[in-house]
């Protein structure tokens, strides 16, 4: 099976919810935004297959080697997507707007994503935003930047022993994220975290640009035996 998706999600308010980031009167259009769980590409590939040995198939039709290899199936799915959008914001002490949030200021043209994961490493070029001190919201966009794409494996191996003429046992071995392949959370994205040197340069970044967490799907393995009668 094989399916593929290309989509596009936009709506008020970036969180999904009825609840707006901007929520002053003048800049209420600012909310228009790519929502939270916009994934623009969405594959998905997936397939049974029963293994052409044993009894009834193609090959190895009896004897020891049709008890051996007959009965076996493999199963996998393949999933593929964009990352998840987000917002890079700031602190709103300046704005002093309550109900409201605060986007940084975006001070590049062009944003550099830099790809980097893990402590100290930046996923985007911190330099490309800059808190707001004045009373202002800031000129950012909402969900204007990406996080990591998405890629993942289940696979499943199977075994049928047909005991009698209606009763089949199956032995079933599977692995969820076969592949152990970690799914990275989006990176911090507060730029008032950073905290720079008299000169302009970066002291520390302070969570902001770095990705340091990840999703708990680490890989699992399950065996189970399956009577159906």
């Amino acid at each position: 099976g094989l399916a593929y998706t290309w989509s596009k999600a936009i709506g008020f308010g970036a969180n999904n919810d009825s609840g707006l980031f901007f929520n002053t009167p003048s800049a209420l259009a600012r909310n228009r935004s790519l929502l939270n769980f916009d994934r623009p590409h969405n594959l998905r590939l997936s397939s049974v297959y029963e293994l052409p040995f044993g009894k009834g198939k193609s090959w190895l039709q009896s004897g020891l080697p049709a008890l051996l290899a007959g009965g076996w199936q493999v199963n996998g799915i393949y999933s593929a997507y964009s990352g998840s959008p987000f917002s890079v914001t700031t602190s709103g002490a300046s704005v002093n707007a309550p109900g409201n949030s605060q986007v940084a200021d975006q001070v590049k043209t062009d944003v550099q994503m830099t790809g980097g994961t893990g402590p100290g490493q930046s996923w985007f070029d911190p330099l490309a935003f800059a808190p707001v001190t004045a009373v202002r919201f800031g000129n950012a966009g909402l969900n204007i930047l990406r996080g990591p794409s998405y890629f993942n494996l289940d696979l499943g191996v199977f075994r049928n022993f047909a005991i009698h003429e209606k009763v089949n046992l199956q032995f079933r071995a599977e692995a969820f994220n076969a592949t152990n392949t970690p799914h990275f959370n989006n990176p911090g994205a507060t730029v008032s975290s950073m905290v720079r040197n008299a000169d302009g340069s970066i002291r520390s970044l302070g969570g902001y640009t770095e990705i340091t967490s990840a999703q708990a799907d680490e890989r699992q393995v399950r065996f189970s035996v399956r009577l159906s009668f």
